[in-house]
């Protein structure tokens, strides 16, 4: 079944996956049954509304998943939606590891699909938790105030980065652990690395 709204570039990226080719390809035809345009971004089948990202497809080792950029707005009457790691603000998956699951979840996947596209429709936004509402510790704001250069590095760093980083010298219950853990990571901040970088 060819239809209009099919990606050349995702026939392709389907062509050339070996893991979850059949699951990948249920998946697009539920999704495209959902009257959403297919894009190819990240190099993934991405789908969307009125230009906007609504759900991507996405294979890992263990599973494969639908990604819902807005997830965090979902319902998830089911309890199906994951987060993938803490620091994901707003994208849920649905994982599954094969085409079974799929096809037995086909309503629920498409109920879900079509509330992202309502939370478009309605302009509904993740409210990103600021960086500002973690609590820099004091060793930090302490060299902050000794080597400015520090700050406006550390000011530079992405959210996630700054976060990472005051996660990792808030850790430490003694204050002399947390003021070594600082000194060790200033040379990084300065040069404009991650704490994982």
């Amino acid at each position: 079944m060819t239809n209009s709204r099919m990606n050349p570039k995702v026939d392709e990226f389907l062509s050339k996956s070996k893991k979850w080719k059949v699951e990948y390809e249920k998946l697009r035809n539920i999704v495209l049954d959902c009257e959403l345009t297919e894009e190819f971004k990240w190099m993934h089948p991405c789908y969307t509304f009125e230009k906007k990202n609504i759900v991507l497809i996405h294979g890992f080792k263990e599973y494969c998943a639908l990604l819902f950029h807005k997830g965090a707005l979902l319902q998830d009457a089911h309890g199906i939606l994951i987060q993938q790691t803490e620091n994901v603000q707003a994208a849920r998956q649905i994982r599954f590891t094969n085409v079974q699951e799929i096809v037995e979840m086909e309503t629920i996947l498409k109920a879900y699909i079509y509330e992202a596209i309502e939370v478009e429709k309605a302009g509904l936004e993740v409210d990103f938790k600021k960086t500002t509402e973690f609590i820099i510790p004091e060793e930090l704001k302490n060299k902050f105030d000794e080597i400015p250069a520090l700050k406006t590095a550390f000011e530079a760093l992405t959210p996630g980065r700054q976060r990472a980083y005051i996660l990792h010298f808030s850790q430490p219950k003694q204050s002399k652990t947390r003021e070594s853990r600082v000194e060790k990571c200033m040379q990084q901040i300065l040069n404009g690395k991650g704490l994982n970088d």
